[in-house]
Parts: C-alpha cells; sequence; structure tokens
C-alpha cells in the first residue's frame, strides 16, 4: 500500500511539473500581460439571501438549470463538488449543455464520467483539461474553453431514486460583443458497451487458435460518430476486464470523412494510443494522457482508466469522423466499456442516442477469488476431474 502510495504521488508530481512546463510552452503565461476585451461573470450556487446555504438541493427525477445565459460569451471553467447518498450518484447524475438555443444537446454524459470518475468510483484525476481534486466526494473542474453567440444553457438531472441533498457550482465565463463565426462549439458524448467476441471466442494473443485479422470498424467499440466540420480533442476511456488476459491489444482507428480502410489514423494498440506502452498496470497523470485508475488484480482483471487528449494533435475532419477501437486484437474480447470523447464542430451536429437507462449504466460487479475459484472447478469437471494443477491442457 505504501508503494502504491509512492507511485502516485510520484506521478502527480511529475504531471504538475509537466503542466507548468506545458502552460510555459503555450505561451499562456506570457498572454496575461494582454489587455482583455471582455467582461469577467460567474454563475453560482451562491445563497441569494447572504446566508451560508450554498448550495443547490436536486430531487429525485428532477433537473436543475445551472446556467441559462443570454448572449454571446465562452465559458472558460466549470467547478462542482457533491454531497449524494446514492452510492452511483456519478452516473445516476446526468449533465447537459445546450448552445444557441438548440433543442439536442452538444454535451450529454453522466457526470462522473465526464469529469474523469469512472463506474461512480472517487479518485483523484488530475489533466489539462479536466480534474479531480482532493476532498470529500471531489471537486471536479473542467477547463475546456465553450464559445456560444446567442445563449448557452446547462443542466443537471437526478436520475436517482433518492434527492441529492447538495450541488455546488461556479460556472465561470467571459461576456464578449461578439463570437467568431469560425468558433466551434463544444461536444462530448458518453457511450457504453458490453462487447463481444466478434468470432466467438475470446483468442487474446493467439492463446486458443491462430490470431484473426480485421480491416474494418464495423465491430470496434465506438469513442465518437460524428457528422460535419470540426475537430476531436480527447476521449475518457473507462475498461472493466473480466479476464486475467490483458485487456488492450485492440487498435485505434480513426476514419475521416467518410474514407475507405486502411483510416488516415490506424494505430497499433490500446495502450500506444494512450501513450504507454507494454501493458501498464501504474497509475500515471501527465496534461495530456494518463491512467488514474488501474486493477491491482491478477494480470489484467478489473478495472482501468486511460485518458489521452488531442490538445497540440487535434483529429481535424470537413464532413465527418468514425473514431473508435478495437476491444481486444481483431475484437475478440468481452469487456464492459464506456467512454466519454470531447470534439468541437460546426453546429448542427448529429443527435446522440438516447442514454443508457440508470439500470443499464450500473456498473458491473468486479470479479473476485470466489469466482476464479468457481471458474477453476468448471474447468477441472471439464477435464474429467482427478488431481490437476490449473495449466494442463486437453488433447484436441
Amino acid at each position: 500500500m505504501k508503494r502504491f502510495h509512492w507511485i502516485q504521488f510520484t506521478a502527480i508530481t511529475a504531471g504538475l511539473c509537466l503542466f507548468a512546463a506545458a502552460a510555459s510552452a503555450d505561451g499562456m503565461l506570457d498572454d496575461l500581460v494582454m489587455k482583455k476585451d471582455f467582461k469577467s461573470k460567474r454563475v453560482s450556487s451562491f445563497d441569494r439571501s447572504g446566508g451560508n446555504a450554498d448550495r443547490a438541493v436536486i430531487e429525485p427525477g428532477a433537473t436543475l438549470t445551472l446556467a441559462e445565459i443570454e448572449g454571446a460569451g465562452i465559458i472558460k471553467h466549470i467547478w462542482v463538488t457533491i454531497n449524494h447518498p446514492d452510492r452511483l450518484y456519478r452516473r445516476n447524475l446526468i449533465l447537459r449543455m445546450y448552445w444557441d438555443g438548440e433543442e439536442n444537446p452538444s454535451v450529454e454524459s453522466p457526470i462522473g464520467d465526464f469529469f474523469g470518475q469512472g463506474w461512480g468510483e472517487e479518485y483523484n484525476f488530475v489533466s489539462m483539461p479536466l480534474v479531480a481534486s482532493p476532498g470529500g466526494g471531489k471537486a471536479l473542474n473542467c477547463f475546456f474553453s465553450m464559445p456560444f453567440s446567442k445563449g448557452a444553457r446547462i443542466t443537471v438531472e437526478n436520475d436517482s431514486a433518492e434527492p441529492c441533498r447538495a450541488f455546488y457550482y461556479y460556472i465561470d465565463y467571459q461576456e464578449h460583443k461578439r463570437i467568431s463565426k469560425d468558433a466551434y462549439r463544444f461536444h462530448a458524448w458518453y457511450n457504453q458497451e458490453i462487447t463481444e467476441p466478434w468470432k466467438g471466442d475470446e483468442n487474446e494473443w493467439g492463446t486458443l487458435r491462430d490470431t484473426d485479422d480485421n480491416t474494418s470498424n464495423e465491430h470496434n467499440y465506438l469513442f465518437v460518430d460524428a457528422e460535419g466540420e470540426g475537430h476531436y480533442v480527447g476521449v475518457n476511456y473507462y475498461v472493466n476486464c473480466p479476464s486475467p488476459m490483458w485487456y488492450g491489444e485492440g487498435d485505434d482507428m480513426f476514419q475521416i470523412d467518410g474514407e475507405p480502410y486502411p483510416y488516415s489514423l490506424h494505430g497499433t494498440g490500446t495502450e500506444d494510443y494512450f501513450c504507454s506502452s507494454w501493458c501498464p498496470k501504474e497509475v500515471f497523470l501527465s496534461p495530456f494522457f494518463g491512467y488514474p485508475r488501474v486493477n491491482n488484480n491478477l494480470g489484467w482483471l478489473g478495472r482501468t482508466h486511460c485518458y489521452r487528449f488531442h490538445i497540440q494533435d487535434p483529429i481535424v475532419f470537413t464532413k465527418s469522423l468514425n473514431a473508435s477501437i478495437e476491444h481486444g486484437h481483431a475484437n475478440n474480447m468481452t469487456q464492459e466499456m464506456a467512454s466519454v470523447a470531447y470534439w468541437y464542430q460546426k453546429e448542427p451536429h448529429k443527435p446522440f442516442p438516447a442514454l443508457p437507462d440508470r439500470e443499464a449504466r450500473k456498473p458491473k460487479p468486479e470479479i473476485n477469488a470466489s469466482d476464479i475459484h468457481i471458474w477453476r472447478d468448471a474447468w477441472r469437471r471439464d477435464m474429467g476431474g482427478g488431481v490437476l494443477w490449473g495449466n494442463e491442457r486437453k488433447e484436441k
């Protein structure tokens, strides 16, 4: 346990050092000397009576409007912290954002997954655009710029059987006279899937037979399917692997403007897309990529959260973008997968599929030692019983 905490502390410290370097390299500190042509504004949950009840309460099934802003502006920072008795409130509070009077949200996601807290869990997360900082329940921060010309609306739905006792928030924004017509709108979409092996068996690393080939994104897990003009800027990726086998041999694929295979961007494995290597199991946090939550079970059994933000290298599309990743090589693994993809695009956007309901969003239970013992018992029976060590092979 001490070693784990030291690794986490070292990774966070290294990440913060990289933050400072990145900020300086991008000229963010240099820009502070320049005159600003906007008004600084904030919408928050402060007690309008002057008291200290600086929170909102959200009843079960109710939707709270955090902000209803008129005119032109750019949201620069969102901060929230929450007290909710529902153990899965991070999956059951649904965040939505609407720009310029649109009916279909440009952002729709469980609030935890949006801010980098997977499976309804709570853990530290440090990146350039999104941060979950220490404290009871965590403070959730977003620094993505979100422009609008005619107005912005941000809501939170309490899709829970229990009331949210306290929802605190800041939404810091700039009020502008006008926004450039070239400014894309911010988008974020939550997806989830329990994947099935494409060929019927979980043949990772060729353990069961010769490996398959895959020359299509048809069976991949989907990050985003966007239509229009814009650029993709990253993803939070949550994978729960019910096997000790390595979950991440899947390639990332970015199909731009409907192009045929091979696509413009094709990766070589999950950990490679997330800027690491060789099946990592170590907490690591940096401005653009990292692993804030890793499994500590046998092999790669369990939950891992990876993130990759394309701040320096956005992926540009002019007509459409299909961004996806294989679940195991050639899509041969059963996995519980969830993600929030982030991108900017010109409106109108393609409406999102219906959000999975509360029961469907509930994370699968973690595999434990008893489960593995049951697997072994079933295997022994299949092998005919007797004294078996566990790595014998049945004759074909």
